[in-house]
């Protein structure tokens, strides 16, 4: 046979006409498949090419309408194995498609009129089940006893029961994405009219956030550390469980500023803890491209639930790299790209068919739904960290000013105007500002600025001086209040206009877009990050208090890309394959990866 799967797919791109001939010839007259995992990709990948009521009709289109040859005969038999086994690998496909199921069902009923009873009966679209669960979201009610029942929860379930009961409320979430839902998360980078991924991505950042009002819901250190022990113990039973996702929220939660600030608290926790703690922010770091989360989670057999933030940056990596097709015209269709992408696709779909082992109780997941559901913000939560445990004042050579009445937010140091030649303002945000590269850049933790560690800062900022000139007691490092004198001094010759302070307002990106503080995904669905007005420096809500980089004004306005028109959407998802074609690294893909995410991969709201 011409044109067969495999010599489509050894030349790396096809037109959507000549995949669709290779899926029919993939069939014999038996129904036999010679290799389904190659057709099923077809048939999952199609929609980022053409809609798939355009393939059903390019099916019809190929049956004989006259069947009065063996050869046609033959042909429309395998016409309907395919279609027959496109119903049974993605059944939702047709159940939420009533436009596609019509077609199917017209095509059967040709069938019959033409007399060809037994190619009619192959294909059964009565016996496809509902997967209207699959769209519906769950609602989040308001209830005014939420913050009483939130402590109930945690007061009568101990480690192993909160871990299994979380990671059942999880993957129950997780099982009602699609195909459709991570087709259209690519093609928009966020979760814009993508309700069951949004609430997915929700519901990993409500663990989070209540994981930290637990924390701070008690009023002595020693309670404090204790919550924050049980968590850890949470943390070490999900991992047990193989559910990596819930795992990385838990530990996201803790590792929180707001929770990870409180010296009090954590004086208390022992050092074994702190070990194991240690050892779990060790597993899902991004270093290596979360190499060794990568490394475990491919070690898992059986019941398996991935961080599904880094597989959806595998997508858009991917996505981004790529062309979807590979030539201007648009007529073939990348084959190297597709098969990456259903490399990612294909394991996650696979993961859907394999549910975890907890005997979940009813009334427990409905507490614990509500207990989630807070409404917090992410400084409301800080603040109540500064009220459990107020920061200490810095050392400083000379009187600190005043502290802003209107911001008493530690991190909050990026102001919405640029500031005056008043020499007490600029101070202030010298000081926040030489704060903060100590926190990025001395990375022993001594309160000093080495040599190796200034060469780094060198990077941020062009105008720095020799290491000599700062340190002025050459002692061989450079403390705060040496660099806190030398930014005052340099500032004075600048007539203040030192560009470390940026202006930064909340942004909504439509396309892929990297902090400029860690390197990873902005995600999110609005309002996803900060943007400075005067240099387009981008960064996640976490990491504005962190960035150490210089403000240099535009000469150019910076526009946003128009996002890529939205493709059709497909259902498709696919039950268990044979292992997927393995990835085909480019130098253009590496590149992609080796942008990483930090700790916190979902959105900021």
């Amino acid at each position: 046979r011409k044109g067969t799967m495999e010599s489509i797919l050894s030349e790396q791109s096809a037109a959507v006409d000549e995949l669709v001939e290779a899926s029919i010839q993939a069939f014999d007259e038996s129904g036999t498949l010679k290799d389904a995992s190659l057709v099923r990709m077809f048939l999952m990948m199609h929609p980022w090419y053409i809609p798939s009521t355009d393939l059903a009709k390019k099916l019809v289109l190929k049956y004989p309408s006259t069947l009065f040859s063996t050869t046609s005969d033959m042909y429309s038999l395998v016409i309907c194995h395919l279609v027959k086994y496109w119903i049974s690998e993605f059944p939702a496909e047709f159940n939420l498609s009533p436009e596609l199921a019509d077609q199917i069902k017209d095509f059967k009923d040709l069938l019959t009129t033409e007399g060809n009873e037994s190619q009619s009966r192959l294909i059964d679209l009565d016996s496809v089940p509902s997967y209207k669960w699959k769209r519906q979201v769950t609602q989040r009610v308001p209830s005014v006893s939420k913050k009483r029942k939130m402590s109930l929860l945690f007061d009568h379930l101990d480690s192993c029961e909160l871990a299994e009961h979380l990671t059942y409320l999880e993957y129950k979430s997780f099982c009602k994405i699609l195909f459709q839902d991570y087709h259209s998360f690519v093609m928009h980078g966020c979760t814009v009219d993508n309700p069951i991924l949004e609430r997915f991505i929700t519901l990993f950042n409500s663990v989070s956030q209540w994981i930290q009002l637990m924390v701070l819901s008690k009023p002595t250190a020693p309670q404090r550390a204790a919550v924050i022990s049980h968590f850890i113990r949470v943390a070490q039973k999900l991992l047990q469980l193989q559910n990596f996702n819930t795992l990385m929220a838990v530990v996201g939660g803790l590792s929180n500023s707001s929770i990870s600030r409180l010296k009090d608290t954590q004086s208390h926790i022992s050092a074994d803890t702190n070990k194991v703690f240690n050892n779990l922010i060790e597993l899902v770091t991004s270093c290596g491209n979360y190499s060794q989360y990568r490394k475990r989670f491919s070690e898992c057999s059986g019941f398996r639930f991935p961080i599904l933030g880094v597989h959806l940056k595998d997508l858009i990596a991917v996505h981004v790299a790529l062309p979807d097709w590979a030539d201007k015209e648009k007529t073939r269709v990348n084959l190297t790209k597709t098969q990456q992408l259903y490399a990612i696709l294909q394991e996650l779909a696979l993961i859907q068919t394999t549910p975890p082992h907890v005997d979940a109780n009813t009334d427990l997941l409905n507490l614990l739904t509500v207990s989630l559901d807070q409404y917090h913000t992410e400084e409301e939560i800080y603040q109540m960290s500064l009220q459990r445990e107020p920061p200490s004042a810095p050392p400083s050579p000379c009187p600190a000013p005043a502290p802003d009445p209107k911001s008493p937010m530690i991190d909050e140091w990026a102001v919405s105007v640029k500031p005056s030649a008043d020499p007490t303002i600029i101070k202030k945000h010298i000081e926040k500002m030489v704060e903060s590269v100590f926190k990025n850049f001395d990375s022993d933790g001594d309160g000093h600025i080495s040599r190796d560690e200034f060469e780094a800062i060198r990077n941020n900022f062009p105008y720095l001086s020799k290491f000599g000139e700062l340190d002025k007691n050459q002692d061989g490092k450079i403390s705060r209040e040496e660099m806190i004198d030398y930014f005052m001094k340099a500032s004075s010759l600048l007539n203040c206009k030192m560009g470390f302070i940026h202006t930064f307002t909340e942004s909504t990106y439509v396309k892929p877009t990297f902090c400029e503080h860690c390197a990873g995904f902005i995600w999110g669905f609005y309002k996803q990050g900060y943007k400075c007005k005067a240099c387009g420096v981008n960064c996640h809500k976490a990491c504005r208090s962190r960035l150490a980089v210089e403000c240099r004004k535009r000469t150019k306005s910076i526009s946003h890309e128009t996002p890529p028109a939205l493709q059709a959407r497909s259902f498709s998802f696919p039950p268990p394959a044979n292992t997927p074609p393995s990835l085909q690294n480019t130098g253009q893909l590496d590149v992609m990866l080796s942008v990483l995410c930090t700790l916190y991969i979902y959105i900021y709201i």
